[in-house]
């Protein structure tokens, strides 16, 4: 039996097929037990001005996986969707860029909503100084605060130039949500440090900094950042443990020059007696003289404040009736 005809066309060479050209921006948001808020980001992402973006979305590990990717279910088609197990943030975004084609990054939390101009804002920022490698905006605050209504840089102002000092005494703070970073940049300072799990935005930004990035700021408040009691950066003991994590982890492995180490250092202290001084109202308000007289101690040694000076002299003199003074001035504080 003859061979059957081949089709010509079968026979001519295969034309190379175009690479995939890469998008613009890629944002990265991680997601651990976020299935009720997520959908939020999601939609604020994709409801974008500026389209020239992928959007990756990070499972870190969710208890909630089910319910999550129910929620993501009608986005899925338009997004690269990942999962691990739990690493915490740092890992999840670290995946994120990874797995990232964009020259920039800019990063959204699970539970924050981007307005519809804020990339095409932040690109414009970018693009009229070639030389910036990261900028971050303005938020306004919703949510379990009693600040919802105001601006994070009402709260945390930024003022001046950004430096490795004016980020090291947070006269200028970033919020990670309101940020957009050369991709690169992030690279070569390293990712985020997985080992921390709080503060590892300041951490990264030092370093960016330190590797000689530069970072720029503008005021318009171009997204909503919802304030959860339940987040994992909401506690500030957690923050301020995660503070002395990366300070310490810092003076360590920098070279920095002996002005700037002092400073580092100083601002150590601040945070190991603010954290000192949290734990002792902890044992006052637990009824427990003792404990609360040594942390309260060492909170006035590294932080002397007068105020430490009354409480530790009642706590000598009369415990129980400091004690209650505790409570109650708690109980009036709070109320």
């Amino acid at each position: 039996m003859p061979p059957e005809p081949i089709d010509d066309v079968s026979l001519q060479p295969k034309q190379p097929q175009p690479a995939p050209q890469s998008p613009r921006v890629s944002v990265i948001i991680p997601a651990f037990n976020a299935a009720g808020y997520v959908g939020a980001a999601l939609q604020s992402a994709l409801a974008q001005t500026f389209t020239d973006q992928e959007i990756i979305l990070i499972n870190d590990g969710s208890a909630d996986t089910e319910r999550l990717e129910q929620v993501i279910q009608p986005y899925l088609s338009r997004i690269i969707y990942l999962t691990q197990k739990n690493r915490g943030p740092s890992g999840a975004r670290n995946l994120g860029i990874r797995h990232a084609r964009g020259e920039w990054l800019a990063f959204l939390d699970s539970d924050d909503i981007w307005l519809p101009q804020y990339l095409a804002e932040q690109m414009k920022f970018l693009d009229a100084d070639p030389a910036l490698d990261m900028v971050y905006c303005d938020a306004t605050l919703e949510g379990d605060t009693a600040a919802a209504g105001k601006t994070f840089m009402q709260l945390c102002p930024s003022a001046g130039p950004v430096t490795f000092e004016s980020l090291l005494v947070e006269q200028t703070q970033v919020l990670t949500s309101g940020t957009v970073v050369r991709r690169k940049k992030v690279m070569e300072a390293g990712f985020f440090d997985e080992e921390i799990h709080r503060s590892e935005d300041h951490d990264l930004w030092l370093r960016v900094v330190y590797a000689g990035g530069k970072i720029a700021y503008q005021r318009e408040p171009l997204l909503r950042r919802n304030v959860r009691s339940g987040s994992q950066g909401s506690a500030a003991e957690g923050l301020l443990a995660g503070e002395i994590q990366t300070l310490t982890k810092l003076d360590r492995d920098l070279d920095l020059t002996p002005a700037t180490r002092e400073l580092l250092r100083q601002r150590l202290q601040q945070i190991k007696g603010a954290f000192t001084l949290i734990e002792g109202k902890k044992f006052l308000l637990a009824g427990e003289p003792e404990k609360a007289y040594e942390a309260l101690s060492r909170a006035h040694a590294l932080v002397p404040s007068w105020r430490l000076r009354v409480v530790l002299a009642g706590l000598r003199i009369a415990p129980r009736l400091t004690l209650l003074g505790a409570r109650f001035w708690y109980r009036r504080s709070s109320g």
